[in-house]
């Protein structure tokens, strides 16, 4: 008996839990090959806590090959699909490039920043949606601190402690609030700067923060936030950041050696160049079951999507018309997802998803959060450990949540590490230096 070829493009949330559902769930009758750039799944909840040193940022991530026994892991990024084909190509970072042929296909790509064509946007800022880019954040805060402790000059040191983040949503809020609680710790080894030399700036388009969590929450993040020396300016733009000259829509300008950009995200650009059919935002267009549908609702055969690259219809009253892009509703329609393809290939009836939302929380810092959680409202600590409590439950394998849960528990003894290894990504400097002397 021929085994199915089951395609999953993406190694996120959605990918490794539809791989790990359906290899349990139609073991023996399927052949599973996963492809993803990164050989790992990032727990993207832990990206603030990671850039901030609260955790070793490895224990951030889940090794795609060490989880998914059985499964072919395959590294290389989508560069076409061609589903009248059933055929979908890659091309690895060596140069290769690949054909996949499948016969059921699961799109999980996810999302990748939403960028802007604001001059300086792409040469000068960074992201904070995958560990590398945490753990950049974290090199360079540190590394603008130690040099500003070395320098004389006042303007170049207010530069080099001037951190703008763009974007008030949960990675942008968690990002900042996390950074700079790491920065103002590391100064206790800098007698030659103060609180005051620190300079963080938060840039949101919108009037509030947070909004997912509503205004009396949003409006309480800011004022803690206030209440630490940094500033929140709500309806402002950024307009431009060339070489570090950051210009806003309020009319302010001024120097900056950081730019971090959290605002937003958009589906995967592969998909607009594919066959499947696409929804007015750019998402694959899906029904209830996870199957891709047209806009007519009739089943597209052979192909599955959910997570953020998907438009999935919510069907809990009172939460909308689509499921918002968030890891819990990725994760549980992911598994969803396994479930209604196994059944599938065994002739079964699909179920439709259905999830109310159980809540959000963030974190702001060591000790301090918000929560909004089935009708209860946290603030401050005890927010703070709902938020640790929840994550570390979510994190995928027992692996992984020992390895953080021993990151957080060695940092009630031990205060984190503050070293910056910026270096690391120049491994060849100090040889080429000593090369050329």
């Amino acid at each position: 008996m021929s085994r199915t070829r089951v395609l999953i493009l993406g190694g996120g949330y959605v990918g490794l839990f539809t791989a790990l559902t359906l290899k349990r769930k139609a073991r023996g009758t399927v052949d599973i090959t996963l492809l993803d750039r990164r050989p790992y799944m990032t727990y993207a909840p832990f990206l603030p806590e990671a850039g901030a040193g609260s955790i070793e940022p490895r224990h951030a991530v889940v090794p795609l090959r060490r989880e998914l026994k059985g499964v072919k892991v395959l590294q290389g990024k989508v560069t076409g699909i061609r589903h009248a084909d059933r055929t979908v190509t890659a091309a690895t970072d060596i140069g290769d490039e690949l054909s996949l042929e499948y016969d059921e296909l699961v799109i999980a790509l996810g999302s990748v920043s939403r960028t802007l064509p604001i001059p300086g946007l792409a040469d000068f800022a960074i992201g904070f949606k995958y560990v590398e880019e945490a753990s950049a954040v974290r090199n360079r805060v540190l590394g603008r601190i130690a040099r500003a402790a070395t320098t004389t000059d006042p303007d170049l040191r207010k530069r080099l402690l001037t951190f703008v983040f763009v974007g008030g949503g949960f990675a942008g809020v968690e990002a900042f609030a996390e950074t700079e609680d790491m920065a103002r710790a590391a100064l206790r080894y800098y007698p030659e700067l103060s609180d005051e030399d620190l300079h963080f700036v938060m840039v949101e388009a919108m009037g509030r923060i947070l909004p997912e969590m509503g205004p009396d929450m949003g409006d309480y993040t800011v004022k803690e936030l206030e209440r630490r020396g940094m500033r929140v300016l709500l309806e402002t733009r950024l307009e431009g950041c060339e070489n570090g000259h950051v210009k806003l829509s309020n009319g302010e300008e001024f120097e900056a050696d950081t730019v971090v950009w959290t605002a937003g995200v958009r589906p995967a650009p592969v998909l607009a160049e594919s066959d499947l059919p696409l929804g007015p935002k750019g998402h694959v267009s899906a029904s209830a079951t996870l199957q891709v549908v047209t806009e007519d609702g009739e089943v597209v055969p052979g192909v599955w999507a959910a997570g953020d690259c998907a438009q999935v219809p919510n069907l809990v009253e009172g939460e909308g018309d689509w499921c918002a892009p968030s890891a819990q509703h990725a994760v549980r329609q992911a598994r969803h997802l396994g479930a209604n393809l196994a059944a599938h290939l065994a002739g079964r009836e699909l179920k439709q998803y259905k999830h109310k939302h159980l809540g959000l929380v963030a974190s702001l810092g060591l000790n301090k959060g918000v929560a909004s959680t089935m009708g209860i409202k946290l603030r401050g600590w005890p927010a703070w450990v709902m938020h640790r409590t929840y994550h570390l439950l979510q994190i995928p394998t027992f692996n992984r949540k020992a390895r953080v849960a021993l990151d957080w528990t060695t940092a009630l003894f031990f205060r984190r590490d503050m070293v910056s290894m910026g270096r690391l990504q120049e491994p060849r400097r100090a040889f080429e230096e000593a090369a050329r002397s």
